[in-house]
């Protein structure tokens, strides 16, 4: 039994492009981004010729930067919007994560920052980068380290979780971009180490998940701060409402870039389900990881406990993998994310609060420990891989008790999901299950007791 993807040349191809990133100006009565370019000297940008991406219209450090990390051909929001962000254009633009908006809107940032060089100000960026999560913060900060590796930009990143001295310290030293979320950034604001009013731009990313975490009130105390004059890049996965309303004061006479969600259920993932015993399931997950060539893999499950029980089943059948959910403290998660990242274990389980918002490259597996009792988290769990123009494989469990979930999430889908029957845990009682059989027994309250008091008669 082997679920390794397959090597063709095309996929290798594909993972020699692969990209993470996103979009960028406009002019609101101060010099676009091109004006002031040709006053540094640089020739103003303008579309590519004939046979040329857009990377092409990068300066060489960039340039080398991408190349360093095998990006050789854009995304289609890359193709979109780094034309436009080069000329200084406002930017509305509906994208997830995964579709390589964080290098579309920073490319061309750090383009513009290294044109028109300013002593880096203690606790005053020249950019602003707003995220909703701690994780895609630091995600951010890694990818602007990357593309700017051969340019002298000083940046920081600032979140919650952990303690704020060693983020002041580096915000006295003086920075040109800052990377925070919500609440830590307006909490050193009102201490008085992060002054808003020398920002030239500034970057809202995943607003509608700001809105479902309860971040717009902070986000309008953030925007009263900036200064009008400004470039501002609005970026969510929905625009409608709220969100839409928001963005008509944040944005003056936008580009807008519109990424249709990727459609990994059917043209790019590989999906099987595998029907199994609750009480059959870790062993079955230890035989599928026994496959080294499943080189990084990300295991949901619907719990925390949940996902520290399957790390130590796994770690007891010698196959290293980590953790990530909300009880683990902001320095483990961090490291089980770098770890994860940096190929030093090749699991990691996850419940899906806390894999929000992680992009993570070159994904070759997602498994399914719990089926999701919401069939969209389905689709989104197992589009964390086959990203960037990459294949993947998905494989979900599903128990007896698990089988109306799955009926549920096909009827999403519009198809059956493919089985895979040939596995020595396969349960018939699993796959047929229907009725009551098919769904988690109800939970039995247990009353709680309590000493009998007279007093508790009182008033009645």
């Amino acid at each position: 039994m082997s679920y390794s993807r397959q090597s063709t040349p095309v996929r290798r191809a594909q993972q020699r492009s692969g990209v993470d990133g996103a979009a960028f100006h406009n002019d609101r009565g101060q010099a676009s981004l091109q004006t002031k370019a040709m006053l540094a000297g640089r020739p103003a940008v303008h579309h590519g010729a004939a046979g040329e991406t857009v990377f092409d219209l990068l300066i060489p450090p960039l340039k080398r930067a991408l190349e360093d990390l095998g990006y050789q051909q854009p995304t289609p929001i890359q193709e979109q919007s780094i034309p436009d962000l080069l000329h200084g254009r406002d930017m509305l633009g509906c994208a997830q994560t995964g579709t390589g908006k964080t290098a579309a809107f920073m490319l061309p940032i750090l383009q513009y920052l290294d044109g028109n060089r300013k002593r880096p100000a203690p606790g005053r960026p020249r950019v602003l980068v707003l995220t909703p999560t701690r994780e895609l913060a630091a995600q951010i900060g890694d990818n602007i380290a990357d593309y700017g590796k051969y340019l002298r930009i000083a940046h920081t990143v600032i979140f919650g979780g952990v303690k704020q001295n060693p983020q002041v310290a580096r915000l006295r030293r003086g920075l040109d971009v800052l990377v925070a979320t919500p609440g830590r950034l307006l909490d050193l604001m009102q201490q008085g180490h992060v002054g808003l009013g020398s920002v030239e731009v500034f970057v809202l990313d995943e607003a509608d998940r700001m809105l479902d975490m309860g971040f717009m009130p902070d986000i309008r105390r953030v925007v009263a701060t900036l200064p009008a004059q400004r470039q501002s890049l609005f970026f969510s996965a929905t625009l409608g409402g709220e969100i839409a309303a928001l963005a008509s004061t944040m944005v003056s006479d936008p580009v807008t870039v519109t990424i249709a969600p990727e459609q990994p259920t059917v043209e790019k993932i590989q999906q099987k389900m595998l029907f199994v015993e609750k009480q059959d399931k870790d062993r079955l997950l230890a035989s599928i990881l026994a496959d080294e060539a499943m080189d990084r893999v990300i295991v949901f499950t619907r719990t925390k406990h949940g996902a520290n029980k399957v790390v130590r089943k796994l770690e007891t059948a010698g196959i290293p993998a980590t953790a990530i959910h909300g009880n683990k403290s902001q320095a483990a998660r961090t490291r089980a994310m770098g770890d994860f990242k940096a190929g030093r274990v090749r699991v990691l389980v996850a419940t899906d609060i806390a894999a929000r918002g992680i992009d993570v490259q070159r994904v070759s597996h997602v498994i399914n420990y719990d089926l999701p009792n919401e069939p969209e988290v389905y689709v989104h769990r197992i589009g964390r891989t086959a990203r960037a123009g990459l294949d993947g494989v998905a494989l979900s469990f599903c128990s007896a008790e698990e089988r109306g979930w799955l009926r549920a999430i096909e009827r999403l889908l519009r198809q059956r999901v493919p089985e895979d029957r040939n596995h020595r845990f396969h349960s018939e009682h699993a796959r047929t299950a229907s009725g009551a059989d098919a769904h988690p027994a109800p939970r039995v309250q247990q009353r709680s007791r309590r000493p009998f008091s007279p007093r508790s008669r009182r008033g009645r």
